[in-house]
């Protein structure tokens, strides 16, 4: 089986911890390599990334990587995080630009994810393995996509370990970039990252938000479905899951689930895998 990972957001209400706590026996019968805790959009969910974190590690004995984001915050802030995390045991990070939080008008002391790569190096050098995002279809916010791989390659100069993409539904665009990633000398593990499909409305609300193309004859058949849940989630399962199969025999070292703090469509993918 190839190794998987998971991603979860930090829960803030009780309704949100009781469907990720319903959630985790069932993925963690999976064997994932690790799982990763998001840090939230605009830097929201600050104070709830470390609690996650730690609960993961604590009382699931999950190997929990936080998300760090260095949009809004200053280099003693980051530093605290680093340090934080290190105690709990935590040896990945999951370094990223992130958004600027709501409300705050100044970036922080870091503009780009590289610079926060560089930083996690040189004051914790040795102590984390380092992951950073990548976009197969392009980051939506890049000029180009010229100018989008060399946002990437700076993150790998810069110390980077690992790389997971940004979720995409078209086996050519990661082999494609993956390609251009080692022609360019890149060497690090780039993980492909998966997005399960279970509901239509939110799947289109996320890629029309971070850039993912939903192929038409996919929308076309999910937006056929109408509310018919049940054919939705098979649908989505099948449709997923051959892309995973198309990853894995291309060559993808491993596979990053966007749980979505829920077990059910990626546990489908699963077990057809």
């Amino acid at each position: 089986m190839i190794p998987v990972s998971f991603e979860f957001f930090p829960p803030k209400t009780d309704e949100q911890k009781a469907t990720l706590e319903a959630a985790l026996p069932k993925l963690k019968a999976l064997k994932p390599d690790y799982v990763s805790v998001t840090f939230g959009a605009g830097g929201s969910t600050l104070s709830y990334t470390p609690e996650t974190v730690c609960h993961l590690r604590t009382d699931h004995g999950l190997d929990a990587a936080p998300h760090l984001s260095c949009m809004g915050g200053t280099r003693q802030e980051i530093l605290s995080l680093l340090g934080q995390y290190k105690e709990m045991g935590c040896k990945r990070i999951v370094a990223l630009r992130g958004d600027l939080p709501s409300g705050m008008a100044s970036y922080g002391d870091f503009r780009y994810a590289s610079e926060l790569v560089e930083f996690i190096r040189r004051e914790c050098d040795g102590s984390f393995h380092i992951e950073v995002a990548c976009y197969p279809e392009m980051h939506p916010q890049a000029r180009d996509a010229q100018a989008d791989m060399k946002n990437f390659i700076a993150k790998v100069n810069a110390g980077a370990n690992g790389a997971i993409t940004q979720y995409f539904f078209n086996p050519d665009a990661y082999f494609r970039f993956v390609d251009e990633a080692r022609k360019a000398g890149v060497t690090i593990p780039i993980v492909p990252g998966i997005m399960p499909i279970s509901q239509y409305s939110q799947l289109r609300r996320f890629s029309d938000m971070c850039g993912a193309e939903i192929p038409r004859w996919i929308g076309k058949r999910l937006e056929a479905f109408r509310d018919d849940a049940e054919a939705i989630r098979e649908f989505g399962a099948d449709v997923v899951t051959d892309l995973c199969r198309k990853l894995v025999a291309g060559g993808a070292p491993a596979i990053h689930f966007n749980t979505l703090n829920r077990a059910k469509a990626t546990l489908a993918v699963c077990e057809r895998l």
